[in-house]
């Protein structure tokens, strides 16, 4: 592992088992510190909420859910 390289994980609890966070202090692996369930680390929350914003911002919003997954599909 490089020297300058940080450990980054997403808190999901595998990760953070005693027997992983023993393994990494014993191997003196330094962690970045990350919020647990942190929508960072989860790209497709990113794109929920781009889609979400394009759906909002169409100047027609849609009246039927065909009409709203005829949208989803163009965008």
């Amino acid at each position: 592992m490089d020297a300058d390289a940080i450990f980054m994980d997403d808190n999901a609890s595998p990760h953070r088992a005693r027997l992983v966070r023993s393994y990494l202090e014993s191997e003196t692996i330094p962690q970045m510190a990350w919020p647990a369930r942190s929508p960072d680390l989860n790209c497709v929350e990113h794109v929920w909420d781009m889609l979400g914003r394009r759906i909002a911002g169409r100047s027609v919003p849609s009246g039927t859910v065909h009409e709203l997954q005829q949208a989803l599909l163009q965008e």
